[in-house]
């Protein structure tokens, strides 16, 4: 150690000062969170759009312009409003200057209250990670343009007797030498048009020229999202600084799509919190019932709009509240607990059809939970004996319930057998990636009660693993990622787990915590280079660039995969598919087809669409050494 300290060339000549600018490069992730690709929903590039988006919608929430065009084209991302403008003095080292815009409040100022965008750091993110950016601002006749390009401003024009609307203009090109090659995923983005108008009712989005606009707020987001039908109409009701809809579904765990000031909050907060708690104490009161609260919540689907003044996150990215206040002196808990009291108890007492089925679901939930109780004890004594020295867990040191920066990038890959968890052990960060090994193909549990998660010693430590018997808040990872063989064995042990996570915990699921990760099917290789290929498309492009010389190698499963290799597959670069619920699942129809026991229709749709896989690599050989 003595040698080590006598070795190092640490000085001050090591401390080094960054610009706003240089810092925001070196660290994206402080500021938008991960960098990805475009593959994932919250991946960087889309919280730029939203960072940009925001400063629009907080024009139309202060009562400025009813209308957003978004144009993404090219991956040139640009985004105009009608709102008031940006003042057109200010309006470059308002794009550009950290810590520099109208919503602090200063000298008593109310441009802005209760709005999203408070931190005066978002659309500088933007400008300094973008290759190309331009801010526009129009005011009555007079109009200012600046351009920058990696934060570093290129031009500044001024303009008088235009006649184009009030507005600001915005449009950037995300930087490729921050960001790598990236492309937008317009599903991703449209869901994202499509929360703001939830939440913004009389706000209209245009979207490369489709048209997006609300009628009923959160209960038009719940109604879209839900993959059952609801057991009664969902209860709507909406008050100052706050909207709510609630309804009950068949399953388990419970749902919720929480927002602040028009941001979606998907890691939830306070508000959640307050809510799922007052949901709880206004129905014990109504029925006069000490139900236990999560015979209450369980299969629930709601959601929660509040509007706070100064509201605190976690984080830039602003996925959890941490405020406890709605307003100074109103407690958060107190608003919502308050704002229920009254109209979810009053809702009930004018509508005694949807409050008679809320009370025979409650009871049925009650009457499960009693039921699961006698062998839930048992299961968890074992569990706690075989946690002490669970050979199938092999843990991280970091969790998504951690105080960490590195919260965020926990996983747990649920793997198949000994050879394959061992190279992802291997290859992975003890950090922040956890591996859990099957042993086989687990039970298929389509129709089966709960009470089989704690009967089943897989199932009852994969949920002891993850910390989610009680509730969602516990999770301690938030991947969590199926690595199976891309085999006929694999893809069946994806669907058993899958039918799990839909049957007993679909949170994990609605809560985009649920992956399938993609592992290469073959390696091509000469003595320069290296590619990993996912596609029999991208094999064969891989081939021509190595050309007659290439070595090609295919994996037909996880364990013939080195862990030197491995770690590239779970890397920075890993690829990962996010199983997803919407309204457009037949989610039951699909688990019976697949995992119920209408064997033969199964039987007949494999033979109709049975398809047979001829080894080729030889043949690709020649006509490439052709070639």
């Amino acid at each position: 150690m003595a040698d080590l300290l006598n070795n190092s060339n640490y000085s001050d000549d090591d401390i080094v000062t960054l610009t706003p600018r240089e810092h925001i490069r070196l660290r994206p992730g402080m500021y938008i969170g991960k960098l990805g690709d475009g593959s994932q929903p919250d991946d960087g590039i889309y919280v730029l759009i939203k960072e940009t988006v925001d400063n629009s919608v907080d024009e139309f929430i202060m009562g400025a312009g009813k209308q957003i065009e978004i144009t993404i084209e090219d991956n040139v991302v640009s985004v105009r409003d009608y709102g008031r403008g940006i003042p057109l003095k200010s309006l470059a080292a308002a794009v550009s200057e950290m810590n520099t815009g109208g919503k602090y409040g200063k000298n008593g100022s109310s441009a802005f209250t209760k709005t999203v965008g408070l931190n005066g750091v978002g659309v500088k993110a933007v400008n300094m990670l973008s290759s190309e950016f331009m801010a526009r601002s129009v005011r009555d006749g007079e109009a200012r343009t600046v351009t920058f390009a990696k934060g570093i401003e290129q031009s500044d024009k001024w303009e008088s007797g235009v006649g184009e609307k009030n507005g600001t203009f915005i449009s950037f090109r995300v930087d490729t030498e921050v960001f790598g090659e990236y492309a937008y995923n317009m599903e991703y983005v449209e869901q994202l048009v499509k929360n703001y108008t939830y939440l913004n009712l009389g706000l209209t989005f245009v979207l490369n020229g489709q048209t997006y606009v609300s009628k009923n707020g959160l209960l038009d987001l719940v109604n879209d999202n839900m993959a059952e039908e609801p057991l009664y109409q969902p209860i709507h009701l909406s008050g100052k600084d706050i909207e709510v809809v609630i309804t009950h579904g068949t399953g388990y765990g419970e749902g919720y799509f929480s927002f602040v000031n028009g941001q979606y909050t998907s890691q939830g907060g306070t508000h959640q919190s307050a809510f799922r708690e007052a949901i709880a104490k206004t129905l014990k009161e109504f029925y006069h019932k000490d139900y236990d609260p999560s015979d209450v919540r369980t299969s629930i689907i709601a959601a929660i709009s509040v509007r706070v003044a100064e509201p605190v996150f976690e984080s830039q990215t602003k996925i959890k509240l941490g405020s406890k206040e709605v307003e100074p002196g109103v407690s958060m808990r107190q608003f919502v607990g308050d704002f229920l009291a009254t109209e979810l108890d009053n809702y009930l007492h004018k509508h005694p059809d949807t409050a008679q089925t809320l009370q025979r679901k409650i009871v049925d939930n009650e009457k499960e939970r009693k039921a699961i109780s006698g062998v839930q004890k048992k299961a968890r004594e074992a569990a706690k004996k075989v946690s002490l020295n669970n050979k199938k867990l092999r843990d991280c040191k970091i969790h998504f319930t951690d105080k960490s920066d590195l919260a965020e990038r926990s996983m747990i890959f649920i793997t198949e057998g000994n050879s394959a968890s061992g190279s992802i052990t291997k290859s992975r960060d003890p950090q922040t990636q956890a591996v859990f090994s099957l042993r086989g193909k687990p039970l298929n549990s389509f129709g089966m009660k709960k009470t089989i998660v704690y009967q089943n010693e897989e199932f009852n430590l994969l949920q002891a693993a993850l910390n989610i018997e009680e509730d969602m808040e516990n999770l301690r990872y938030n991947k969590v990622i199926i690595a199976t063989d891309a085999d006929v064995d694999g893809m069946h042990i994806r669907l058993l787990l899958m039918t799990f996570f839909l049957q007993f915990f679909p949170d994990v699921i609605r809560q985009g915590h649920l992956y399938i990760l993609q592992t290469p099917l073959f390696r091509v290789r000469n003595k320069k280079e290296t590619h990993y290929c996912y596609s029999e498309e991208e094999r064969v492009k891989a081939i021509a660039r190595c050309g007659a010389s290439a070595e090609i190698t295919r994996f037909k499963g996880l364990g013939e995969i080195s862990p030197e290799e491995f770690s590239e597959f779970i890397g920075e670069n890993m690829r990962l598919d996010k199983v997803r619920l919407t309204k457009d699942d037949p989610i039951l129809d699909l688990l019976t087809f697949y995992m119920g026991k209408n064997t033969f229709d199964r039987q007949r749709f494999i033979v109709d669409n049975l398809r047979i896989e001829e080894d080729l690599v030889e043949e690709d050989f020649i006509i490439d050494s052709a070639v």
